[in-house]
């Protein structure tokens, strides 16, 4: 294979920012490394997606105990994905809370889905013989559930697929605060492996109708003004936007999947290669893209295998 397989070549250990973003809301970003969320409450905390492993959760932990001793009793996954998902049991909580979709995904390709993705990130997986096996949620959700963690209300809402069928975002009403998963990134190239291309742009519109003043994305910065979020929806859309215009040129003009993804890969290059795994994503974008393209409306399951065939094809 021409170019390192997924994220193998990055390996250096990115510096972690805590920041503030009110009383009551943190976020933990590491220079586009997946993100965490904090809510606190008047009694007890929320975290929203957990990092990859116990032992990687123990930092989130750190700095959450640097401003707070309240118990950790809260932890939303935002999605399926392990890399958000299977630290959760560092935190011992009392509930976990995902939509019923996203269960749904872990029971039908959970399993799978880990091997792959610890497969493709060895950095972000520290200490993955931490993980206890698939997290697996408590409490599950259709469309809407408010939580009221004493005075502070925070609405978990599906606005729609996008990064994936179960995706849920975090709101705080009450001071227009959004934790929004995967289904926005800032300065990060969106994993689109899982996506429903069709259905995101109006998921990032019912996203900018609450009128976000902040947002923690999946990756990149803490978004802290409007303008920001305005930013960060709009990278988003072009990106995703844009790859699937792309793919569904080449399969109309009967271009095979490997000739597609040359092209897509050497039109997008100049505008968003500078965003962080950029390589890594791109093989596993187009293919999502060729599927949605040529009629395949769900995602297949991605498995290590597959992963490394995928790769040789359009990378060998």
């Amino acid at each position: 294979m021409s170019k390192n397989f997924a994220s193998h070549a990055d390996l250096d250990e990115k510096t972690v920012s805590f920041d503030k973003l009110s009383d009551n809301a943190y976020a933990y970003t590491a220079e586009g490394d997946p993100n965490t969320g904090i809510v606190i409450g008047d009694d007890a905390v929320m975290v929203i997606d957990t990092q990859a492993t116990p032992v990687m959760a123990q930092d989130v932990i750190r700095r959450i105990r640097e401003v707070t001793d309240k118990p950790i009793r809260h932890v939303v996954l935002s999605h399926y994905h392990a890399v958000r998902v299977l630290g959760a049991s560092g935190y011992a909580p009392e509930q976990i809370i995902a939509s019923e979709d996203t269960r749904d995904l872990i029971v039908e390709r959970g399993e799978a889905d880990m091997a792959s993705e610890i497969g493709r990130f060895p950095r972000l997986f520290r200490a993955v013989e931490s993980v206890p096996g698939l997290t697996w949620p408590t409490i599950t959700f259709r469309g809407q559930m408010t939580m009221w963690l004493g005075s502070l209300e925070v609405q978990l809402l599906q606005l729609g697929c996008g990064h994936s069928k179960g995706d849920t975002v975090v709101w705080l009403p009450q001071q227009k605060i959004l934790f929004s998963g995967d289904l926005v990134e800032y300065g990060a190239t969106p994993y689109c492996g899982d996506a429903y291309f069709t259905n995101w742009p109006a998921t990032l519109d019912a996203i900018a109708a609450l009128k976000p003043e902040k947002l923690v994305p999946g990756r990149g910065a803490a978004l802290t003004t409007a303008d920001q979020v305005q930013e960060g929806l709009r990278g988003t859309r072009a990106f995703t936007s844009e790859l699937f215009e792309l793919v569904k040129q080449g399969v109309t003009a009967g271009k095979d999947l490997r000739a597609i993804y040359k092209d897509t890969y050497a039109a997008l290059k100049p505008k968003f290669s500078h965003w962080v795994i950029f390589d890594h994503c791109m093989p596993f974008n187009v293919t999502r893209a060729y599927d949605e393209a040529t009629g395949h409306v769900d995602p297949r399951i991605w498995t290590a295998e597959r992963d490394m065939e995928m790769w040789r094809q359009l990378e060998g």
